[in-house]
């Protein structure tokens, strides 16, 4: 399958490169999509860069069969561009895989899709969850449907199960 990754830099670094090697291990492909085609991108940890292979500019959301946005200060950073966020939106509009970690759902709030939908995220993210209409839980991995979150990098064995479960379920048609 292919998984899009809208990344930016300051991601948080253990969760872009440990959930995109367990979906790579898997057999899928993982495409990072940024602002700027080639833009090297690093993590705030200093641990992690990766180079954005696409721009937001280059893809459609037909081209993808699931969603990975990691935590840290990315999202943040994304939410900022209209074409991100329409990008983000229509993932869920055809009921495609998404899967957020810590503040990943920052991007899902203004994607406005998080309404009545269970979720987690980092502890400041939940508040916004909850006042923007969605059911948040504390705890490590929330699944709503095809929407697999998680709270923080401790999360992320957990975040990755579920995310490879969903991504087993996906029709073969679909692949």
């Amino acid at each position: 399958m292919k998984i899009a990754c809208l990344l930016d830099s300051m991601f948080e670094d253990s969760e872009f490169k440990k959930p995109a090697e367990a979906f790579r291990q898997a057999g899928h492909q993982v495409t990072v999509i940024g602002l700027e085609r080639g833009k090297e991108l690093k993590g705030y940890r200093g641990s992690v860069t990766a180079s954005a292979e696409k721009s937001i500019d280059e893809v459609r959301p037909d081209d993808y069969d699931a969603l990975f946005i990691p935590g840290g200060y990315s999202p943040d950073h994304l939410r900022l561009n209209s074409k991100v966020v329409s990008f983000t939106k229509s993932f869920f509009d055809s009921d495609k895989p998404v899967f957020a970690i810590c503040h990943g759902p920052q991007l899902l709030i203004t994607a406005r899709v998080v309404k009545g939908r269970t979720l987690t995220a980092w502890p400041t993210i939940q508040d916004d969850l909850r006042q923007v209409g969605a059911k948040v839980v504390d705890q490590e991995v929330a699944v709503d449907g095809n929407l697999v979150t998680a709270r923080k990098p401790d999360d992320i064995p957990a975040f990755n199960r579920e995310s490879l479960k969903i991504l087993e379920k996906v029709p073969i048609a679909s692949r």
